[in-house]
């Protein structure tokens, strides 16, 4: 059975798409077979992977809502071990339909429960906040992955994501676990991205992960092309550190993986 990740912090600006985007294009170019899950209504996960929203017919939107199967939503990608489960800007009054539905918490839970063996991890990108979608995709997860930016600020917020995820745990999904905290946009040269990482670490010590997203041009570049960094340009430093990262993943999870090979590469 597939492992659940959502990707999550109500902040915005901090990476979150950028890193649901190309951990799931790392994970699927070392060959584990990896579906992304576009639950914000901006849908920026789904342009970013070459995909128009207002083409998509059948979204997470329809799988949410109008009891599509979620099956008859998941669309290819460029990548041959990489699907999308795509996001649409109705999803915008989705929180709003939900609202009143019995077990409205585990809706998303339930439409993926047929998907998991089909793939090795399942990225939720989520949207910033922490409303009814955040909500359903912590539920749905085995772990919740926290990108925070190295600059000014970066712990802001960050206790209240803490205590929903508590929440969760308590009353909707007590095995969600933090599979890490990413540091993102961290510029070598700067003494704030140090002083932020050393502070980031003294708050969250071993649950930072090693890994570390540096500025870089070609990262921010890709998305506007459609394409995650490794097919935009997979010499770039952004490109690297992904695949870092999703070696990283692999390794905190190689016991869903004992047969694999990729662990050594």
């Amino acid at each position: 059975m597939g492992k659940v990740i959502s990707i999550a912090n109500q902040k915005g600006g901090v990476g979150k798409t950028t890193t649901s985007i190309n951990l799931a294009a790392s994970l699927a170019a070392i060959e584990h077979p990896t579906l992304l899950i576009d639950v914000d209504p901006q849908s920026n996960t789904t342009s970013g992977l070459g995909i128009e929203p207002r083409s998509v017919v059948t979204s997470v939107y329809e799988v949410m809502i109008g009891g599509a199967e979620a099956s008859e939503a998941v669309l290819e990608t460029e990548l041959p071990f990489l699907d999308l489960l795509p996001s649409h800007i109705n999803l915008v009054g989705a929180e709003i339909e939900m609202v009143d539905r019995k077990g409205r918490e585990r809706i998303l839970t339930n439409a993926i429960e047929s998907l998991r063996d089909k793939y090795d991890f399942i990225i939720i990108d989520c949207p910033p906040s922490l409303g009814l979608l955040t909500i359903n995709s912590l539920t749905a997860s085995d772990s919740v992955l926290i990108p925070v930016q190295c600059e000014y600020f970066a712990l802001e917020g960050l206790g209240q994501l803490l205590n929903t995820i508590k929440i969760v745990r308590q009353h909707l999904n007590p095995d969600l676990e933090i599979e890490g905290v990413l540091m993102t946009m961290y510029d070598t040269r700067t003494r704030l991205s140090n002083q932020v990482a050393e502070e980031v670490k003294r708050y969250f010590d071993d649950r930072v992960l090693k890994t570390v997203i540096t500025r870089n041009v070609r990262l921010a570049e890709a998305p506007s092309f459609g394409k995650p960094a490794l097919l935009y340009d997979a010499t770039s430093a952004g490109a690297k550190n992904y695949l870092s990262l999703a070696r990283e993943i692999i390794k905190r999870n190689k016991k869903l993986f004992k047969n694999s090979t990729v662990l050594t590469n």
